[in-house]
């Protein structure tokens, strides 16, 4: 099967349906494929149970469609999805699921770009020809769990967190959280009130002098204070800055106890430069900017905008 449209998406995640809508809006032909059978998978299918947006939600709502006045500032998994469920039908996003992209290349003569993807319900090999080819599979689309030694001859249970719901099945069980992220210092304050008897490991130091005023000095837990502060680090890094949903009451009570300590301020790319999402022959790429949802708003406002320049000379 061969198709030619104007714009092909690949990734159907927040960052996807949003650069679709924004296209839709002006009229542009897209098309959006996505490897597995729904929009946003891992909000999902792996998201845990008590998974909230870890932003304001003005920062965090998707491009033409603010939140409801009555949602919450730090919006829960299931009202997020929801949210997302009414953007697609509002803004009439309709990915081809269960299209795995194999290839892609360039055709100079006809300046146009080559999509194939293997359909997974089929099994067959379809075409895609585009003007525009926009990269929206995201940052965070593959969990990573690095080759740490002794890992293989451990005879425990060893998930990363996209696959953790929630703490029941750990009740009565020593659990290491490897990381103090949100997604580490939330899923540690739900394992203990699971029950489990839990621990983490402390890569880099958590926030700065609000922090400090806050929970006093952190350090005879393990948990060491950072020399920049967090708006610096969104900024700079694309690291948000953690969130204390009572995980350090917890950690200075010893519920849960740190185990590492290590300092390391470049735990992250670097930020890049404000036109990181365009590149050359109707390429583009959104969601890669270390900026959340607020970047991918950006993004694919501003990648509608310019294919819409190009395409309609205005």
């Amino acid at each position: 099967m061969k198709q030619e449209t104007v714009v092909v998406i690949v990734g159907a995640g927040p960052a996807g349906i949003a650069t679709s809508a924004c296209l839709n809006l002006l009229s542009i032909p897209n098309i959006v494929l996505e490897r597995e059978d729904c929009y946003a998978s891992l909000w999902q299918k792996k998201a845990y149970d008590r998974l909230k947006l870890h932003l304001a939600k003005n920062f965090c709502q998707l491009p033409h469609m603010p939140f409801p006045l009555s949602a919450p500032t730090f919006v829960p998994k299931n009202m997020f999805v929801q949210y997302l469920q009414n953007y697609v039908y509002h803004y009439n996003v309709d990915p081809l699921y269960q299209r795995s992209v194999e290839s892609v290349w360039y055709d100079r003569i006809e300046q146009k770009w080559v999509v194939t993807a293997k359909n997974r319900v089929l099994g067959l090999v379809e075409e895609y020809v585009c003007e525009f080819l926009v990269v929206a599979t995201g940052e965070n689309s593959e969990g990573f769990i690095p080759n740490v030694y002794g890992l293989d001859t451990f005879k425990g249970l060893v998930i990363h967190s996209s696959e953790y719901e929630n703490g029941k099945k750990f009740r009565n069980k020593d659990v290491l959280v490897v990381g103090a992220g949100n997604s580490g210092m939330e899923i540690a304050y739900d394992l203990y009130n699971w029950g489990a008897q839990t621990s983490i490991v402390v890569r880099s130091p958590m926030v700065l002098m609000l922090s400090k005023f806050l929970y006093g000095d952190l350090g005879g837990y393990g948990i060491q204070r950072p020399f920049k502060g967090p708006f610096w680090l969104k900024q700079e890094t694309g690291r948000s800055p953690v969130i204390d949903v009572g995980t350090v009451s917890k950690i200075k009570t010893r519920d849960i106890k740190d185990d590492g300590g290590l300092f390391n301020e470049n735990g992250m790319p670097k930020h890049k430069s404000p036109n990181h999402w365009k590149g050359e022959n109707g390429l583009y790429c959104v969601g890669f900017a270390s900026a959340g949802l607020f970047g991918i708003s950006n993004d694919a406002k501003n990648i509608a905008n310019d294919i819409s320049q190009i395409v309609h000379g205005n």
